[in-house]
């Protein structure tokens, strides 16, 4: 496995990245639309999601056996022959996700219904159970299969994957991604879905 990361951006072009945005990786009919949070300054420099050096989702998306390679972040739309996409709750980018107030994540909720209205991933995955929790107003969601949908979509929450968050370890999140896999998995055998709507 070579993990090629995107170039490293010096301190200006960091500091220049703060609001701007990175593209969704997108299609019509996804197994998964991963849902950052918002970009990280770096992410935003490099144009590329989850690209920052200590990120866990690319190597944890491969241990789960979602991707047959670890991809690179800037080889980001190979997720699409996966059947993988990723957007954010939030487009603009911040030093932190604390920077983010709850408008900002429930505007980005109102935001990511339209898109899941849009392109009907069978599920759903949010990157951060504490975004989540205040994106959706739902303070005691859980990580795993939520008991409500997005539109079409079944939603799954998963730990942020960033190497900031020591609560939960590679092995961690490589354990809820196979969940998820397993989850989509079954999917295909079953017709019904869950029906209360977020």
């Amino acid at each position: 496995m070579v993990d090629r990361r995107p170039a490293r951006p010096t301190s200006l072009q960091l500091a220049a990245a703060e609001g701007k945005s990175v593209p969704d990786i997108i299609a019509p009919d996804l197994k998964v639309l991963f849902c950052g949070v918002n970009p990280g300054l770096w992410s935003a420099a490099v144009r590329h999601h989850f690209a920052r050096p200590g990120n866990r989702f690319w190597k944890a998306l491969h241990l789960s056996g979602f991707t047959d390679d670890l991809i690179s972040p800037d080889d980001e739309r190979d997720l699409l022959r996966y059947g993988l996409g990723i957007t954010n709750l939030v487009e603009r980018a911040t030093r932190s996700a604390d920077e983010l107030s709850r408008v900002d994540l429930q505007d980005g909720a109102k935001r990511l219904r339209s898109k899941v209205q849009r392109w009907k991933p069978r599920c759903v995955a949010v990157l951060g159970m504490g975004a989540y929790r205040s994106a959706f107003s739902d303070p005691d969601a859980q990580i795993g299969l939520q008991p409500s949908v997005l539109g079409p979509s079944s939603v799954w929450l998963l730990p942020n994957p960033s190497g900031a968050q020591a609560r939960y370890q590679i092995g961690d999140l490589v354990e809820e991604l196979g969940s998820l896999r397993s989850f989509i998995g079954a999917m295909r055998s079953q017709a019904g879905r869950p029906t209360k709507a977020t």
